[in-house]
């Protein structure tokens, strides 16, 4: 099968190529594992942070992408929910131990055991991949393979960093960075909580009024003061820079939640910059997203599903992998990026 592998984590810049197009194996699957022929993958940016070696452990050499929507084409013998020809959706979490106290309260997405797709074992920038039956989600008929990529880890770690945010309808929810995942928590917030405000902090003009165009109530650069105090705020951005400038904005009680797994270190001086009675006191609160559980990616489905929520996206072909991943490294973003998995 054609896959884009990641021999090495390397800088990635303008015209580089981090990934090499070659043929692979098949993957053979055992009794409680699916084959699924690969119809298209979402482009994250956590692909980037494996390139630059920001997340560490990871299986070298190893075919990136957890955001695969595919065809069943074979099923183990153990298999008891699926069958040959369900599509199926497999997003970051690929398996966890489900034995430990945290799996068994549905947050295995804190298993210490947790593997990550497209990280610890081989993802969906290829023709074909496998996954355990319990991690393997349904998708609904309402979406065509390119609109439930994104949802399937853009959605549901921003439905994630959502839920985190512990806000409620009428209260104002800010979101630092408009790209592939927040453009999505916009949606399903707006949708959720239809009386709230939306405050979007973004660099790009583009973005700014892609987000206005999107029912946001303001727009303004990641440095702005925004026009009222804010309840939330989600960060997607992959610098500290606008994270401080965000705490700014908060109410009293109010939650900062970081949707990222790493931070780049490029401005982490900034850090030093966080001013405790002015960006903490009065009960401020800084919380961080770990990765996704299954259900979150079960339940966003149902969300953007029943309320027609469907994500913006460009499409690449498998073969042009690197270019998305150039794109999202110099800031040409609009709405998420998916690879259409030809064969």
């Amino acid at each position: 099968m054609k896959s884009m592998l990641l021999k090495e984590t390397s800088d990635l810049k303008i015209n580089k190529s981090p990934l090499s197009l070659v043929e692979s194996k098949i993957p053979e699957i055992n009794e409680n594992e699916v084959l699924i022929k690969i119809q298209a993958c979402a482009v994250c940016h956590t692909e980037l942070d494996e390139i630059e070696g920001r997340i560490k452990p990871i299986k070298l050499p190893v075919i990136p992408g957890h955001q695969i929507v595919g065809t069943a084409v074979e099923i183990g013998k153990g298999v008891k929910k699926l069958k040959i020809g369900d599509r199926i959706g497999i997003g970051w979490i690929n398996s966890a131990c489900g034995k430990c106290e945290y799996c068994k309260s549905g947050l295995e997405n804190l298993c210490s055991g947790f593997a990550a797709t497209g990280k610890d074992v081989d993802g969906g920038y290829a023709e074909y991949t496998k996954i355990n039956e319990n991690y393997a989600a349904l998708i609904p008929d309402s979406f065509t393979d390119e609109e439930a990529s994104p949802l399937l880890c853009a959605g549901a770690v921003g439905y994630r960093a959502l839920k985190l945010a512990n806000i409620k309808d009428g209260l104002n929810l800010g979101l630092l960075g408009f790209g592939a995942s927040n453009h999505l928590v916009l949606k399903i917030a707006k949708a959720v909580y239809p009386s709230s405000k939306f405050f979007v902090f973004a660099r790009s003009e583009n973005e700014r009024k892609f987000a206005i165009e999107l029912g946001a109530y303001w727009s303004g650069d990641t440095s702005e003061i925004s026009p009222e105090k804010l309840n939330a705020v989600i960060d997607t951005t992959p610098v500290w820079k606008p994270v401080v400038e965000a705490s700014k904005n908060l109410k009293p009680c109010g939650r900062l939640v970081i949707n990222n797994i790493r931070k780049e270190d490029s401005d982490k001086e900034y850090l030093v910059n966080i001013d405790y009675s002015r960006d903490l006191w009065m009960e401020k609160e800084i919380k961080s997203v770990a990765n996704v559980t299954f259900a979150d990616i079960e339940d966003v489905l149902d969300i953007a599903a029943k309320h027609d929520i469907k994500p913006e996206f460009q499409v690449f072909d498998l073969e042009d992998a690197n270019i998305a991943l150039n794109e999202i490294k110099n800031k040409n973003i609009f709405g998420a990026k998916v690879l259409r998995v030809r064969s």
